[in-house]
């Protein structure tokens, strides 16, 4: 793994605009022109083949939860526990998550945290970097078939789902990201032949008298892709409205169980010494003073803080915390000469999917962190 200056292509900007890929400024620069990073063939082998082991892992982590009751200690209310039990037994389906790993240039490949309820910069690591590909490295390959294995996704779905009723694609009315995210979703869910319609978050409504979720026009809301957490979902007034059974929801309430960092010591605890975990715990004293301290739902990195030998060396702020918190072996993001690459390893339909990279000027991704293209050579090139 090498990080590469190369061109820029002038006309970037109007061509990410095209695709609908319409944040890639916001911040300070949100996608990165003139920078990649570069793989072995052997290199993203391993990151599919730990991609999936892992994805397997998770699966056996949701039945080992589910089966001792353990959403205490995954700060899941315990209210929720049939609604997630229920949703579990079914197998209701899920579309996609993402794994974000370190990976050191001698190979060393560890899991950070999974993202599994409602991962972002998807449309950056689909058509964004795949465009940037075939105009500046068309003899080289790319880990990228995120567009056809959310196509295939979508295709599955339509065959379990009622033909022609409606499947809604949600998010708050606030996030450029999260809109043209979902937008995104949503144009491919109609390459496979859905009939897929927006609505906000905020937009949704529900009716007490026959216990149904209806979107402005008055059409009953069945099945919906939310991009929005759960937490926050049984957090507002109509989440307890969820225990009716009156919608299907995707992320489903089984990925909670995912969700929470409190599944980093679970999968530990499965698999303690497993060659591309880290060790965590929810007691820090079970490390050795070096570790990342996470709350057990913070997102983009808030509220993170690293310690090395029990002191406090880097910490990002933000509005998590009360929930508690899990604490990581210490394993620093390699630096490349002031950047610290994240890998977000894409698994979709239950396959490995692709790569998008994230890297910050710290060692703790968060919202304003860099999104940088990727290509690798393929093997004998």
């Amino acid at each position: 793994m090498k990080r590469l200056i190369v061109k820029k292509r002038e006309d970037w900007r109007e061509k990410s605009d095209e695709i609908g890929f319409t944040f890639h400024s916001m911040g300070d620069g949100y996608w990165t022109e003139g920078a990649c990073y570069q793989f072995s063939s052997s290199e993203i082998d391993l990151i599919e083949q730990v991609t999936a082991d892992l994805h397997e892992l998770c699966l056996e982590a949701v039945e080992y939860a589910t089966s001792r009751n353990l959403y205490t200690q995954l700060g899941i209310p315990p209210q929720f526990a049939d609604l997630i039990n229920r949703s579990w037994r079914r197998q209701e389906p899920s579309l996609y998550g993402r794994f974000d790993f370190l990976f050191s240039p001698d190979g060393d490949l560890k899991l950070l945290e999974y993202n599994a309820d409602t991962p972002t910069s998807l449309i950056e690591s689909s058509v964004a970097q795949w465009l940037w590909l075939e105009e500046l490295f068309p003899q080289y390959d790319q880990f990228n078939s995120i567009h056809e294995k959310l196509l295939a996704a979508f295709s599955l779905l339509k065959e379990v789902m009622p033909a022609g009723a409606p499947f809604y694609f949600s998010c708050l009315k606030d996030s450029e990201e999260d809109l043209m995210t979902v937008e995104y979703l949503r144009d491919v869910a109609l390459q496979a032949g859905l009939e897929a319609r927006h609505i906000y978050v905020e937009d949704i409504g529900f009716n007490e008298l026959d216990g149904l979720f209806y979107d402005l026009t008055e059409q009953r809301i069945e099945f919906m892709f939310k991009l929005y957490p759960w937490e926050w979902m049984l957090a507002d007034k109509f989440g307890a409205k969820l225990f009716l059974d009156t919608i299907s929801l995707v992320e489903p309430p089984w990925k909670m169980i995912l969700s929470s960092k409190g599944l980093l010591p679970l999968l530990w605890q499965m698999s303690p010494g497993h060659p591309h975990l880290l060790a965590a715990y929810f007691d820090p004293h079970k490390l050795n003073g070096s570790y990342a301290q996470k709350p057990i739902f913070s997102r983009e990195g808030a509220n993170v803080t690293l310690y090395r030998n029990t002191k406090p060396i880097f910490q990002t702020s933000g509005e998590y915390g009360e929930e508690g918190f899990v604490y990581q072996e210490l394993h620093e993001i390699p630096d490349f000469d002031g950047h610290y690459p994240v890998i977000g390893s894409w698994i979709i339909g239950g396959v490995p999917a692709g790569l998008g990279i994230r890297e910050d000027d710290t060692p703790i991704t968060t919202d304003k962190s860099r999104f940088v293209p990727h290509y690798f050579e393929p093997e004998g090139h």
